[in-house]
């Protein structure tokens, strides 16, 4: 059950420490105004909120710094590089040596507990695979860029430091989560891709995506994976302070079966429509600014094809 409670307590700020600095974005307050941020990284793992708030990422393990842009062999990763990080059994908080880009020949799939934390560098992640986070939990993704990524797939790549597989072909998206909880998506900008830029399907859960900015896309963000598939009646994502910029035509989300909190977002521009639901999704939008686009087909924040619960404050 959503009372009005439940759903402040999961968006409002969380007295989240003493370096507030009044932006009015809790998990901006949380960190930002803390001059010395980069000496106390980790502590971003407290400053979630919503239904991903409890992500942990890579916060109990020790600290890997990628020192190679590059991405010779996804079966066998060379140490320092992105991927050889992301595949770790263990807990790990990722940062970067300096300003990189990084073209994946394989989609980058993730294992448990890892945070990818591009603060302080210039990290791109671009024109080749892209992120996935498959049949795991606990990641934090932060602070990259990650645009024009490509299908990729039918070829082996590592998912452990025990375990390689064939892959068929993955879609493009920027980040796949797929039948994947305690999912963090915050501070990434975001745009070209050939599918998706987040999409969360297959039963996915405990998810939140903030902060980030959308550009350049046509299917913005998938949340459920089919109307007929109805384990995604579980799914419970955040959509929060997030700006749907320049170029955008549809899906900011596009909704199904499960419980949406569309909450202090900026859309500022669409072609086709802002957020679409359908298989009697939840969703609660509350706190959105909306401008429509001049053209007068096209001014519908909302397009639902099913019936659905939707609630506007």
């Amino acid at each position: 059950e959503y009372d009005g409670r439940n759903i402040r307590n999961l968006t409002e700020r969380r007295k989240l420490g003493f370096f507030s600095c009044g932006t009015g974005n809790p998990i901006d307050d949380c960190w930002r105004c803390d001059p010395n941020w980069h000496k106390r990284r980790k502590r971003l793992a407290e400053c979630g909120i919503g239904f991903g708030r409890n992500a942990v990422g890579g916060r109990d393990g020790r600290f890997y710094v990628v020192t190679d842009h590059t991405d010779d062999d996804p079966v066998n990763p060379k140490p320092g590089t992105l991927r050889h990080a992301v595949i770790q059994d263990r807990p790990l908080w990722i940062v970067f040596k300096r300003d990189m880009v990084i073209k994946l020949k394989q989609e980058l799939i993730m294992n448990s507990f890892k945070t990818i934390d591009g603060r302080g560098a210039n990290v791109h992640i671009a024109n080749g695979g892209c992120i996935t986070i498959q049949f795991v939990t606990n990641v934090i993704i932060h602070g990259l860029h990650i645009h024009d990524c490509k299908p990729t797939g039918n070829a082996m790549v590592r998912n452990s430091p025990s375990h390689f597989g064939w892959r068929t072909m993955a879609d493009g998206d920027a980040i796949s989560i797929f039948g994947s909880s305690h999912i963090w998506v915050d501070h990434n900008s975001l745009s070209n891709c050939a599918d998706g830029l987040v999409d969360a399907v297959m039963g996915s859960t405990a998810i939140t995506i903030s902060n980030n900015h959308f550009t350049h896309h046509n299917e913005v963000m998938l949340l459920g994976h089919s109307d007929s598939y109805t384990r995604d009646k579980q799914m419970q994502v955040t959509i929060a302070y997030n700006h749907f910029g320049k170029g955008l035509i549809q899906r900011m989300p596009r909704c199904r079966h499960g419980y949406f909190h569309v909450v202090n977002n900026d859309y500022t521009h669409w072609e086709m429509y802002a957020i679409g639901g359908s298989a009697n999704p939840t969703i609660n939008s509350q706190g959105n600014r909306y401008a429509a686009p001049m053209n007068p087909f096209a001014k519908e924040v909302l397009i639902v094809s099913v019936s659905l619960f939707l609630f506007l404050v």
